[in-house]
């Protein structure tokens, strides 16, 4: 396939390096021109426009740092370059908000849209094995295959245009948070003098290691269940606790803290005796 590529960092110079390996034509443009030269060297070619890299693509990816600048690259000379029936992918982690406008935009120009922003890392990225969240209608989807096939080794179809985007934010707001309360769990230990290895160990075969995602959340709250394997009450009781002890030994838990709030206000809905997973039940009750 012909395909313009326009964002060679980090991330989108190993993509498009690997849509060269599997046989596409790539043209490529980054602000960068040593990006650009180094994707020359390496089977692709060069654009000195964004406009010029979409010119006669049949697919267009975009890689790039925020929501703007994926606009001004696309809504400008770029989608009137475009030949009917071309697809743009945006494969940049960007405001779900961005991505709609940008699609009702290129639709206006007939132009279709597919958001898929990656999971993994620029690791994955080198070899071709991120995660693809893809948003968009089934034929675009199919029609973009060829390209996945070359950037990543799992594709979810996350349901329909717009989903892509808003699933990368979703995951990148529990992955990024949880960096925060580890990096806190983990200052906690060592300020209570536990040895940090000892301390991993043990929360590895307990719900804090092993994802209350795949554990608790499963067997209790998205199976309509509330009954207490583990009740709101106790749960406030040990965070007390350990917020407490925290505060004596001087070391902040800022996401700790917040979570007590939380479990104050399930307190309050008069869910104590409820399972500690009835926190999504209440969430979903007062959210908007």
């Amino acid at each position: 396939m012909d395909i313009g590529f326009i964002g060679l960092g980090t991330m989108g110079l190993s993509m498009a390096r690997n849509l060269v390996a599997g046989g596409h034509r790539v043209v490529g443009y980054d602000v960068s021109q040593s990006a650009i030269d180094s994707l020359v060297a390496d089977g692709g070619h060069a654009a000195d426009s964004a406009e010029a890299t979409a010119r006669g693509a049949e697919i267009v990816v975009t890689m790039l740092p925020n929501g703007s600048i994926v606009e001004d690259a696309l809504l400008g000379a770029a989608a009137a370059a475009l030949k009917p029936g071309a697809v743009v992918i945006d494969m940049s982690t960007i405001h779900p908000l961005e991505t709609d406008r940008i699609r009702a935009r290129l639709g206006e120009l007939s132009i279709a849209m597919v958001d898929a922003p990656l999971g993994r890392t620029a690791a994955e990225a080198k070899t071709g094995k991120s995660l693809i969240m893809a948003g968009g209608l089934p034929e675009h989807l199919e029609q973009c295959g060829p390209i996945f096939d070359c950037i990543g080794d799992t594709v979810v179809d996350c349901g329909g245009p717009g989903m892509g985007s808003r699933m990368k934010i979703v995951n990148n707001f529990m992955t990024t948070t949880l960096n925060v309360l580890t990096a806190e769990t983990l200052s906690l230990a060592e300020s209570v003098g536990l040895n940090v290895d000892t301390a991993i160990e043990v929360m590895s075969g307990t719900p804090a290691g092993r994802s209350h995602m795949l554990t608790t959340y499963p067997a209790k709250v998205l199976n309509d269940d509330l009954s207490p394997a583990f009740m709101i009450d106790l749960a406030r009781k040990d965070l007390d606790i350990a917020i407490d002890l925290a505060a004596k030994q001087k070391t902040p838990l800022t996401i700790g803290s917040a979570a007590m709030n939380t479990y104050n206000a399930a307190q309050a809905d008069g869910r104590g005796a409820q399972d500690w997973t009835a926190v999504l039940d209440m969430l979903r009750k007062t959210r908007g």
